[in-house]
């Protein structure tokens, strides 16, 4: 699966790419993650590419021809299957968003910064609008690394253990069991029998009661929806 980020700071996204399972997934050639400058695809001297709004306003707002001018030569090179952009008036990420991205091939992702970007690219190009919360953040950097990466640990090899992926929270609608690891007692504290019993069918009756639990606690809003 193929991800290019166009983004005027392409060195807020060299870490988050650089390490653990997002590098994995690179290094066995299941994921493919490349990064654009938008100052490359600036026409004028200066490589800038913000400039005032029309009608007024504080802030600057990113103009149009540099992101036209980056999403075409990407186009007409390969089949893109969504045009994202990171955007906090888009539809919030959920895990149901993630899995469908999943199955895609090509994708790009563009970030906004300063005021935002000329509506005009959102009204030609982009496919999708994705949010990652109710906040506004300084770029779509940040946002952009946290949708590659809940839908590259999605992509069947990425994980050690495919099984993990399918019992995180979120995907049968609840949030996860607690768990735990050793030693079975610290402190004072220790691991529930149940977990320590071997009975499989028990446990897993436990995890889906605890699922339950927590998801009433926490979350009330995802029974609801599962309603």
């Amino acid at each position: 699966m193929r991800f290019d980020i166009i983004t005027v700071l392409p060195s807020l996204l060299e870490s988050p790419f650089a390490h653990s399972i997002l590098q994995r997934a690179q290094k066995k050639g299941l994921a493919e993650i490349h990064v654009h400058n938008l100052r490359d695809y600036a026409s004028n001297k200066q490589k800038s590419v913000d400039d005032y709004p029309y009608g007024g306003g504080s802030g600057m707002v990113m103009q149009i021809e540099p992101f036209a001018n980056c999403i075409e030569k990407l186009m007409a090179e390969r089949h893109y299957d969504d045009v994202i952009y990171m955007t906090p008036d888009g539809e919030t990420l959920n895990q149901d968003i993630a899995n469908g991205f999943s199955s895609k091939e090509n994708i790009v992702i563009l970030c906004g910064h300063y005021k935002g970007i000329d509506q005009r690219i959102r009204d030609i190009f982009v496919t999708r609008e994705i949010s990652i919360g109710d906040y506004v953040l300084s770029g779509g950097e940040l946002p952009a690394a946290i949708l590659v990466d809940s839908i590259i640990r999605l992509i069947p090899g990425v994980l050690s253990d495919e099984t993990s992926a399918l019992s995180d929270s979120f995907q049968d609608g609840l949030l996860d069991a607690p768990i735990y690891s050793r030693p079975a007692e610290w402190r004072g504290h220790q691991v529930p029998d149940i977990l320590l019993s071997g009975n499989e069918a028990k446990i897993a009756a436990w995890r889906h009661e605890q699922q339950l639990k927590r998801t009433l606690e926490r979350r009330p809003d995802l029974l609801e929806d599962s309603e």
